[in-house]
């Protein structure tokens, strides 16, 4: 076992970074432990995806992000973050999966798939993004179906169906039409969604207007298979249509599973909200911290990396006035 740190954060995303630098700020050992890279789940974004955010909205630790353009992108906030850890120099654990969480006596005690660590407190910061919500369907086991989008040449003069109709949707339907995809959208509500980008919105509304891009709106996919896809409406009637590849933008989850291994109780209806103290972001499991959007549970909207950097600050706080001893 490592020696005992004051706070073990799991994620190395913006928000675990934010957490990082507030502790070492406050002389508190921390370490940071991701599956993945450096901020995974954005690495695993879109190639060419802009933000909804401003670039000031996005920065961690007092750390300017000057972008090109209002709208940073994919690539610019990598970068910015990665200049972020250099700065600090985070203490970071890449590419290590936490495998289980035991309280012993007032400490933690942490295995991975490298070693071990004891801590004294624990922060998940573990994101939405690796457990997409699944359509259950039949066909979607098909290696067609995909539900993280990257890029648009490898759809190129393919019959591609998006499923959904929100930003990531709206996103890989352009995109994919854009490289030469016939597209077709499955939206189950009668319109574009209400958050998609301002500045994307007439675009794709006019694509669908002008029938380059075909929409069954009121509508859900219920089977895939290899060469084919059946839609239904709302109204019961069922069509097939040729296709080569889904795309199922059907939003992401956090890992309920990982939450209630370590204890934390969710609440009992759909959202399955996990109970936290909002003051300090403490959960039912005494030094046992949230922050981010793994807070919101599948409301999965309600925090960003804006309304969320500072949720390190309630934490740090509250471990340094006392409320959980060192490690």
């Amino acid at each position: 076992m490592k020696n005992p740190f004051d706070l073990l954060i799991i994620g190395g995303g913006p928000i675990g970074m934010s957490c990082a630098i507030e502790a070492q700020k406050a002389g508190l050992s921390y370490v940071i432990i991701e599956k993945g890279c450096l901020v995974n789940s954005l690495y695993n974004y879109p190639a060419n995806m802009t933000f909804f955010s401003t670039s000031e909205k996005l920065e961690i630790g007092g750390v300017p992000f000057v972008s090109n353009n209002i709208k940073p992108t994919r690539a610019e906030a990598l970068e910015y973050y990665r200049r972020v850890a250099d700065k600090f120099d985070l203490n970071l654990r890449l590419f290590e999966k936490v495998e289980s969480v035991k309280n012993q006596a007032g400490q933690f005690i942490i295995t991975t798939q490298k070693t071990g660590y004891t801590a004294a407190n624990i922060i998940v910061s573990t994101g939405f993004y690796d457990l997409p919500n699944l359509m259950n369907i039949p066909g979607e086991e098909l290696t067609k179906v995909r539900h993280y989008y990257k890029d648009p040449h490898f759809y190129a003069r393919q019959k591609v169906l998006v499923v959904g109709a929100n930003n990531s949707s709206v996103d890989a339907a352009l995109e994919t039409f854009r490289k030469g995809a016939e597209v077709t959208m499955v939206i189950r509500d009668a319109q574009i969604g209400s958050r998609v980008k301002y500045w994307v919105r007439p675009d794709i509304v006019n694509r669908i207007e002008e029938g380059s891009i075909k929409a069954y709106f009121n509508s859900d996919l219920i089977a895939v298979r290899e060469h084919e896809v059946d839609i239904q409406s709302d109204q019961g009637t069922i069509i097939t249509i040729p296709n080569d590849f889904v795309l199922a933008m059907t939003g992401y989850q956090p890992d309920f599973s990982f939450l209630k291994s370590l204890g934390v109780n969710l609440s009992d209806d759909d959202l399955k909200l996990p109970e936290h103290n909002p003051e300090t972001m403490e959960t039912n499991v005494k030094g046992l911290y949230l922050a981010g959007v793994v807070c919101g549970g599948m409301n999965t909207h309600q925090w960003f990396i804006e309304n969320s950097r500072e949720h390190g600050e309630r934490i740090v706080r509250d471990i340094r006035d006392g409320n959980r001893p060192k490690g």
